[in-house]
């Protein structure tokens, strides 16, 4: 069960540099356990709900903005967007910063899908400065991977599949879709990236068995911030070498971690959750039945609060 909902006691714009500022808050105790949130997207940017799953009485939260998303400025979902210093490396070296700017030591990282990626980044960059993980809807940086949600689970979803593709130009319905939609999306044209927009995240919708379809894809420029964050970052196979993240995994030995996936996630197609947790000494994985891409679920929600829980101790 989530801990009851709270307001964030602190927060502000963080100048990054790059004529970006990004939102960050704290919430529970300013006295606690610090704890990093590492939303998920790109690009979905941290919702209040993500507060609950820490003990306020336990837990200094910290919840971000990445660039370009949710409080974060300049917004990706505006009319023009630049997102040429929007990088891995840039987000990494922004939490960095904000570390030092709170007068943080170590934190837990918390994250699910590109969070887990995310976190898992900055964790081999600053081993020193994590001191558990608990990841969700579990992915790293292999190519496999960003192909399998781009075109491989076209087999599974053909119908869905077949109206997605035909979203783009006819000569590139057979070259890398994500970079075909990146352009669309950065289109100044409001007729053509509020189309390439909405077919992208038709296809999110329709990619995720079990999980109801995203509310927040009714907004026209959350839906448009979403996308060209998420085809950015796909189209540049999430700005790392492939699979790094799997053959460093022994740097992270000795952090705790709790790896909690969905049977019915699509991203055991590829063996992600196997290769993390066999990979990764000392590291917990916990398969729940009858649960995709998904962090609604009770049993879900039980698993991480409870790690969240036991890690306060």
């Amino acid at each position: 069960m989530l801990y009851p909902a709270i307001e964030p006691y602190e927060h502000g714009l963080l100048d990054v540099g790059d004529g970006h500022e990004i939102y960050w808050e704290t919430c529970g105790n300013p006295d606690g356990k610090p704890a990093l949130v590492v939303h998920g997207g790109p690009g979905s940017g941290c919702s209040t709900n993500l507060r609950r799953y820490f003990d306020p009485a336990k837990y200094r939260v910290v919840l971000v903005d990445q660039r370009g998303c949710g409080r974060s400025t300049p917004h990706a979902g505006a009319p023009v967007a630049d997102l040429s210093a929007n990088t891995t490396d840039h987000l990494v070296a922004d939490f960095e910063l904000l570390r030092t700017r709170l007068g943080i030591e170590k934190w837990l990282l918390f994250g699910g899908s590109w969070g887990s990626v995310l976190s898992l980044t900055y964790a081999l960059r600053h081993t020193d400065r994590v001191s558990e993980m608990v990841l969700m809807g579990l992915a790293t940086d292999r190519f496999l991977e960003i192909e399998m949600l781009i075109r491989g689970l076209g087999a599974y979803f053909p119908e869905g599949f077949a109206k997605f593709r035909e979203g783009v130009p006819e000569s590139e319905r057979d070259g890398d879709l994500s970079a075909a939609y990146n352009r669309l999306l950065l289109d100044p044209d409001p007729v053509v990236h509020n189309k390439a927009a909405k077919d992208w995240c038709t296809w999110e919708d329709a990619m995720l068995p079990g999980v109801p379809p995203h509310d927040v894809f009714e907004d026209p420029a959350y839906r448009l911030c979403f996308a060209r964050l998420v085809t950015h970052y796909f189209s540049n196979r999430a700005f790392l070498p492939d699979g790094e993240i799997l053959r460093n995994l022994g740097k992270l030995a000795g952090i705790p971690a709790v790896l909690a996936q969905g049977v019915l996630d699509t991203s055991n197609l590829v063996g992600t959750p196997w290769l993390l947790h066999h990979g990764w000494p000392g590291s917990e994985l916990v398969m729940l039945a009858d649960i995709g891409h998904s962090t609604s679920d009770a049993p879900m929600q039980d698993v991480l609060v409870g790690a969240t829980d036991r890690f306060a101790r």
